[in-house]
């Protein structure tokens, strides 16, 4: 039985309730701003963490906390259960959460089948359904920062595909599952210490208390600097 529920064979649009988004200019309109040169850029505040530079680093992160409350970035503390490294990380310490949410427990081949069916459901989204895929539209914007769509499309085909941030937002609707990064205080430049965690991201915190359907449980997700992620517990 598949882990996230929004995954099927048939259509895996979100209900109507999940699809209402604040309305913004299309990805095409996007697109062509940054081609004639008027597309506007916005610098966060630098008290947000900056990312080391390379490939495949969350987009956006800085302006989704900027309207949080201080409650946000309070230092959190949970334990750390440690994730496989190769290459589906984001994707297993996903499943793992979530089939604790719901009492299950999984061995390596159902973490690794379930975590490959999570990475194969955003393609399928993306890639493979231009229709269902404008639903996304920040999840395309934060792809097409880096890459085209293309090239997106023949890597996220492949078992060591990174997931990050654009997978997380495809998923936390399609799943209608809550999720929170958090990275560890120690790598977070305006706090001292070295214990617990600080989130620095959420998605789908309407499912947290849905006005229909049952409440979800939050999956926290560790996002290290060396681009790998855990499961807090």
């Amino acid at each position: 039985m598949p882990i996230c529920a929004g995954i099927s064979t048939a259509s895996t649009s979100p209900p109507p309730e999940t699809m209402a988004v604040e309305r913004r200019p299309s990805n095409e309109a996007l697109l062509q701003q940054l081609r004639d040169g008027s597309a506007k850029f916005e610098l966060v505040s630098p008290s947000i963490l900056p990312l080391p530079s390379g490939p495949r680093f969350f987009a956006r992160i800085g302006s989704s906390l900027n309207g949080i409350s201080p409650a946000m970035k309070k230092v959190e503390h949970y334990s750390v259960q440690k994730v496989t490294g190769d290459g589906r990380c984001m994707f297993r310490a996903l499943v793992k959460g979530m089939a604790r949410n719901k009492g299950l427990k999984l061995n390596m081949n159902q973490e690794t089948e379930d975590a490959d069916e999570l990475r194969m459901a955003v393609k399928e989204v993306m890639c493979d359904n231009g229709e269902e895929r404008l639903q996304y539209e920040e999840a395309i914007v934060a792809i097409t920062i880096d890459e085209s769509l293309k090239r997106y499309c023949q890597r996220i085909g492949r078992s060591g595909f990174w997931g990050g941030e654009s997978e997380l937002l495809v998923l936390s609707r399609l799943c209608r599952q809550p999720i929170v990064v958090y990275i560890p205080v120690h790598e977070h430049a305006a706090t001292t210490g070295s214990n617990g965690f600080i989130p620095i991201a959420e998605y789908g915190s309407e499912f947290k208390k849905p006005k229909k359907g049952k409440a979800r449980m939050v999956v926290r997700l560790l996002y290290s600097s060396n681009n790998h992620y855990d499961l807090l517990i």
